[in-house]
């Protein structure tokens, strides 16, 4: 029931691609090691609180060593070790589809080079199965493209594009949104991913 929540179309917890499936590896890893933390200081809270002779007869220097260092630091040590291992996955690269994303307030509109695919509004249509680029561009203000189940958030930059490496392990519907505030139109920025597995022609 506590974990209700984390389901939906807009869930980091329900990744539906490799890059998006690193993330909420990296977030469970955090919620372990802050609960395996949390759950050693409230054990030795209680001790304390009822074995109040034991901490007075504890030198202090084995409280900082042994509840500050010996086991805070080995699980610190592990969450940054999943944090850079996924990061770098996350980085991606280039592929061979490319799709340009545009933002405008208060709508993104998707182009397809090299597919004769017309523009489509707030829809994007993309394969599912293999890597696509999408680069990210905006002529008025800075906005943000972020599909939480597939991946990261770039922002949308006037003057410079931006590109992101995205992948939909399977065909399906993806929300994403405008993770950037960017005016009165921001709350209504949203749009649908749709990985076909035979794109671009279930796509036109």
């Amino acid at each position: 029931m506590l974990l209700a929540g984390c389901e939906g179309d807009l869930s980091t917890l329900a990744p539906a691609g490799p890059v998006a499936q690193g993330m909420a590896n990296l977030w469970w890893a955090m919620f372990w090691g802050a609960l395996a933390i949390f759950l050693f200081m409230m054990a030795l809270f209680l001790l304390l609180m009822f074995r109040p002779d034991m901490g007075r007869n504890t030198p202090a220097y084995r409280w900082i060593i042994w509840g500050g260092l010996v086991f805070p630091v080995p699980v610190l040590l592990l969450v940054t070790g999943v944090a850079l291992w996924q990061g770098e996955r996350a980085l991606g690269g280039t592929a061979p589809d490319r799709i340009e994303a545009e933002a405008q307030m208060w709508f993104w509109r998707f182009s397809y080079p090299g597919t004769g695919m017309p523009d489509s509004i707030d829809v994007m249509h993309m394969p599912a199965g293999r890597d696509v680029e999408i680069v990210v561009t905006s002529p008025d203000v800075i906005h943000s493209f972020w599909i939480p189940r597939l991946g990261g958030k770039i922002d949308a930059i006037p003057g410079h594009a931006n590109t992101i490496v995205l992948h939909a392990d399977e065909p399906g519907e993806f929300g994403g949104v405008c993770a950037e505030y960017c005016g009165i139109g921001h709350i209504d920025m949203s749009f649908t991913a749709v990985a076909h597995a035979d794109w671009p022609a279930e796509a036109q």
